[in-house]
């Protein structure tokens, strides 16, 4: 898979929701794509975050104090606030079955949003979106 194959993968996330074509080629560039074996912990709870994830294939499941919470698939993300942060991980993922991931570095990420100004702001803009969300009182 390119990097340019990558992008509808990074428009899922919603902190790239804001993107242009263009800064999602350059968030693309600086994304790897890896298999992870059935079983491995792909992140951990409490660990320090360093990497974001977007499940190409495969399943993986979601634990908050060893209690599975949910189940990932293919399309879905996990760890983006490690882009932005750094802070510990708040849930272990493990995956269920073999999985191809596309993975960006913080360090590489941090390293663009210096570089492009703009897309620091279309970062920060998708992330008040979230966060607004997040503080909203549930609709019936």
């Amino acid at each position: 898979m390119t990097s340019t194959d990558f992008l509808d993968h990074l428009r899922a996330l919603r902190l790239f929701a804001a993107c242009s074509d263009r800064e999602l080629e350059q968030i693309a560039r600086l994304s790897d794509e890896i298999t992870v074996a059935t079983g491995v912990d792909i992140i951990e709870q409490g660990a320090i975050a360093r990497d974001a994830f977007v499940i190409i294939a495969g399943t993986a499941e979601v634990l908050i104090d060893g209690a599975v919470v949910t189940t990932l698939g293919a399309g879905h993300h996990f760890g983006e606030l490690a882009l932005l942060d750094g802070g510990p991980r708040t849930a272990t993922v493990r995956a269920v079955t073999t999985m191809n991931l596309l993975v960006i570095q913080r360090p590489a990420f941090m390293g663009l949003l210096d570089e492009q100004p703009g897309l620091a702001r279309r970062i920060m803009t998708s992330m008040a979106s979230i966060i607004r969300d997040l503080e909203s009182p549930p609709h019936p």
